[in-house]
């Protein structure tokens, strides 16, 4: 993003699209990210700085400097770094506004399509590296809008569920492997909303119509050469009532298989144990449980749908590429959440102008 962007007409539009000036003033006071005029006359000045220093690669004193050279206040590195602290509240309601300024109106007329994943981005510091801490982005991306509609912001210490996104009533839900939890699945579900999500046979209690344990393994080696489940099965919940899903299975390409399974013992060797015959076997299938009913969702719906899934993953890469999303320079939490929440808010407000650019006539040289 250029500095100048803060500066120019389309500053403006971007303003437009959190309610104006007025209403990011108000929110910024609720938040406490601006209490009253001083050196900073206003809040709108304020989130000028604050996108300065997290898009555009300034050190706190570079980003004083510039706040000077444009005649937006006079600060010292010190100063910035307070007001960076007090601002990732104001941050996250205006992130939660700019997803409510762009909901897609495509979902009032058929089925909400809303995958769901995480990426990371690395904690700043040589003792966060050694551990690996990260912040992780929990993120729902809308089809057909081709939107993200969910953030949320968080430590590697809150894993990935399903349900933490809010949930709109009549969405479908896809997500991977990491997503696989039954009582998560029920929040969704009882949200009024139905799920596609791929599983492992590993970790999940598989039962059958009587509640006797299901043998996966069995099955996919009794349906190999079809290449093709699609059956009811039950998920055992802890002091609670199985769940009833639906299980559609599709087995891969031979290279596929291949691939999967020399993945699996690599990932057995880096464990230090022996791959099992079990999982060898269980790496030849995709598995999908759903709630969705065959009569409207045949197999293929199915298969089709999960298929999906990797348009976050392109989204994911745009997101970081677009902006440069990249690991807070700080350690201080409260700083780097409000330089994550940044980006994230810019991303918001930049993508209906790329796709507009994107989708402009290129017109043929004479």
């Amino acid at each position: 993003m250029s500095r100048a962007l803060l500066c120019n007409p389309d500053w403006d539009a971007l303003l437009d699209r959190l309610g104006g000036g007025e209403a990011i003033e108000a929110l910024a006071r609720e938040t406490k990210a601006f209490v009253r005029p001083r050196v900073i006359s206003n809040a709108i000045d304020l989130l000028r700085l604050l996108l300065a220093y997290s898009l555009e690669d300034l050190s706190l004193r570079g980003t004083a400097a510039w706040a000077e050279a444009v005649g937006l206040a006079n600060l010292s590195n010190v100063a910035v770094l307070y007001r960076l602290r007090q601002c990732g509240d104001w941050l996250a309601a205006l992130v939660e506004r700019a997803f409510i300024a762009g909901a897609p109106a495509a979902a009032k007329h058929g089925r909400l399509i809303r995958i769901v994943d995480g990426t990371a981005v690395p904690q700043a510091g040589s003792e966060a590296r050694k551990k690996n801490q990260i912040w992780r982005i929990h993120s729902a991306f809308d089809l057909p809008a081709e939107r993200f509609a969910g953030f949320v912001l968080t430590t590697q210490k809150d894993g990935e569920t399903l349900d933490r996104i809010p949930v709109v009533a009549g969405e479908i839900r896809v997500a991977d492997r990491v997503h696989m939890h039954a009582d998560h699945i029920a929040a969704v579900l009882e949200a009024g909303g139905d799920v596609v999500v791929r599983t492992g046979w590993k970790s999940v209690g598989w039962l059958d119509a009587e509640g006797q344990p299901f043998d996966l393994i069995a099955c996919l080696r009794k349906n190999a050469e079809a290449g093709l489940i699609d059956q009811p099965i039950w998920v055992r919940r802890k002091n609670r009532e199985p769940l009833a899903m639906r299980m559609v299975a599709v087995r891969k390409s031979p290279q596929a298989c291949e691939i999967a399974r020399r993945n699996a013992r690599r990932q057995a060797q880096q464990g230090g144990h022996q791959v099992s015959q079990e999982t060898l076997h269980a790496a030849d299938w995709v598995i999908i449980i759903t709630s969705l009913d065959p009569e409207h969702f045949p197999t293929n719906d199915i298969l089709d749908l999960y298929r999906l899934r990797w348009r976050i993953e392109l989204a994911f890469k745009r997101l970081k590429s677009l902006i440069g999303l990249k690991g807070p320079p700080g350690k201080d939490p409260r700083s780097a959440r409000a330089y994550i929440l940044a980006h994230l808010l810019m991303i918001l407000l930049l993508e209906p102008l790329v796709d507009a650019f994107e989708d402009s006539p290129h017109w043929a040289n004479d």
